[in-house]
């Protein structure tokens, strides 16, 4: 899955999208939380340079944004983590952990963060499984018109019946640069 390839997918799909109405008010009260926990997640980007915004929208779609978690998967921190990717940590703090997750999975090496690539390492970040099955991915674009069935119910495990419920990192990412002016998508050309 490369980057050059998908960037012009997620760009068309952003300017598509559409927040499903009955789910605006979650996607507002989600955002709101990520906002009050601004200055863990911008103390992370400091660390790693991954923006604060997309820390918030990964802790949110791993472990609905709780702190006692391994961002890479949602495990606890106290202990190796058991699930993709597995046998990390233990952590101390959630920073460690995070800082740990981004690192892995080769976003604190990213130089550049346009809105394009924010999405592209969403993707990255959960796995290609929904692009090798040419299905935009729930992880990045639930609760939006985008968003199709199918579902990877455990690591690895496929059912094309259901239908992800968590909040997407698109239409978490738009929400919180509605509510926070400071947060300014650069896009892609």
């Amino acid at each position: 899955m490369r980057y050059g390839l998908k960037w012009p997918e997620y760009a068309k799909q952003w300017d598509s999208m559409k927040i499903n109405p009955k789910r605006m008010a979650e996607f507002e009260v989600l955002a709101k939380f990520a906002l009050t926990q601004k200055s863990i997640y911008e103390a992370i980007q400091r660390a790693t340079s991954v923006p604060w915004a997309l820390i918030a929208v990964i802790h949110r779609r791993e472990s609905d944004a709780d702190f006692n978690t391994y961002l890479g998967n949602g495990d606890r921190l106290d202990r190796r983590t058991t699930h993709v990717p597995k046998g990390r940590g233990p952590f101390k703090t959630f920073m460690e952990g995070a800082v740990d997750a981004l690192q892995l999975d080769g976003l604190a090496s990213v130089q550049d963060w346009r809105l394009e690539k924010m999405l592209y390492y969403c993707e990255i970040f959960n796995g290609a499984g929904y692009h090798n099955k040419g299905l935009p991915s729930p992880y990045i674009w639930g609760g939006t018109n985008i968003q199709k069935f199918g579902k990877y119910v455990a690591d690895g495990k496929w059912s094309s019946t259901s239908m992800d419920s968590q909040p997407g990192c698109a239409p978490l990412l738009w929400m919180i640069a509605k509510l926070d002016p400071t947060v300014e998508f650069v896009r892609e050309t």
